[in-house]
């Protein structure tokens, strides 16, 4: 298949272009300027630009594009970015799909559409939450209609805490218990969503692959585990006790995030991708952080 990929260069991307090559599929790279390899080609989504010939013969689009949600303070100016990262790349992307006739759209989106669950199981079926993130992600997947209107199998992929070996919430926390500082966040009993990145871009693949999949999809371990699990199994991964807490107030503080969504808990389940077949290769959280860490 010729897969078009957007946000090729993020920790995702990265290793789902990898991925897709090493199954055998033709990867063109959407890149932010001049494109200067056979594997790219030149977009612009602010301006509503994209190369005449990108999606010429493709077969699916993936879109990945997004700031990182951890990337700073959840200023005004802050959320818009967060919000314009998301919705015009995939407003562009849908018109192009349309426009074109290409018949797959993948699209990424985050289990924040779910808001605060408690301890609720979620599979797809469930409705979105309020808040910041849950209109996020609804703005998100609402950029896609186009594709879906003009006949393209469009997936939009509600994804959880990505762990890989370099970067991501693994990166980000990794120093910190090094120095023994690392600690769970507010009560520790909100559930973290999580998947190794191995097993990201193959059920990426997987639903590039296998027409029978649209609509929503969790992509995320069959394990999701509470704040006070995932820093107690990072605790053992880095061989460092992890007696710390940090209130909430100061993580609401600290974020700009005066609603504390930042601890709203997903206990996500990925129920369309058991059911269409994808097995996961990394469902312990012990033995991914241990071979994460290593």
């Amino acid at each position: 298949m010729k897969v078009v990929v957007a946000g090729a260069s993020g920790l995702i991307g990265t290793a789902l272009v990898t991925e897709l090559r090493e199954a055998g599929h033709d990867v063109l790279r959407l890149v932010r300027r001049t494109a200067k390899r056979a594997d790219e080609r030149s977009w612009d989504p602010p301006a509503g630009r994209i190369d005449d010939d990108a999606l010429a013969g493709a077969d699916a689009v993936v879109n990945l594009c997004g700031a990182p949600i951890a990337g700073g303070r959840w200023s005004h100016a802050r959320r818009q970015l967060l919000v314009n990262s998301r919705v015009e790349p995939t407003e562009v992307l849908a018109a192009a799909v349309a426009e074109r006739g290409v018949p797959v759209l993948v699209n990424a989106s985050a289990a924040g559409y779910y808001g605060d669950k408690g301890d609720q199981v979620v599979e797809e079926s469930a409705p979105r939450g309020s808040g910041f993130l849950a209109d996020l992600c609804g703005r998100w997947e609402a950029a896609t209609e186009r594709a879906a209107d003009a006949g393209a199998r469009v997936v939009r992929l509600r994804t959880g805490h990505v762990l890989a070996r370099r970067g991501g919430l693994v990166g980000m926390l990794k120093p910190l218990f090094k120095l023994a500082l690392g600690g769970k966040l507010g009560n520790g009993r909100q559930y973290m969503p999580w998947i190794h990145v191995a097993d990201q871009t193959a059920a990426i693949r997987y639903l590039v692959e296998h027409d029978s999949v649209s609509g929503a999809v969790n992509v995320c371990s069959p394990n999701p585990v509470t704040n006070t699990e995932f820093t107690a199994a990072f605790g053992r991964a880095t061989r460092r006790p992890a007696p710390w807490f940090v209130p909430s107030p100061a993580i609401r503080l600290a974020a700009g995030d005066s609603d504390g969504e930042i601890l709203y808990s997903q206990r996500m389940v990925p129920a369309v991708l058991a059911h269409n077949g994808f097995t996961h290769r990394h469902v312990d959280l012990d033995e991914t952080l241990s071979s994460l860490l290593q």
